[in-house]
């Protein structure tokens, strides 16, 4: 895939992520694109390691949903580390 579906997938993952963990998260836009695409890479190294599963085309089913798991990973981890204490 070319950057620009990186960034789109990206953005489109982040976003799908940050919609199945309501509550608020600081970052805008930038930050949504950085986790969805570090959430591509991560879920592709999820799909390939414990699933058997590569990451397919832009329009695979497969690749968006690797992503957006790969992509919730990293919204629980970014939570559960910079995340406020719950009083």
């Amino acid at each position: 895939m070319g950057i620009i579906s990186w960034i789109v997938l990206g953005l489109i993952a982040g976003g799908i992520a940050k919609a199945l963990m309501p509550g608020r998260d600081p970052g805008g836009c930038i930050v949504t694109i950085l986790l969805g695409v570090a959430g591509a890479f991560v879920g592709g190294w999820v799909g390939k390691t414990l699933f058997h599963v590569e990451l397919g085309t832009f329009f695979d089913l497969r690749t968006w949903g690797l992503a957006v798991l790969g992509a919730f990973i990293l919204l629980v981890g970014y939570r559960l580390i910079f995340g406020k204490p719950r009083s």
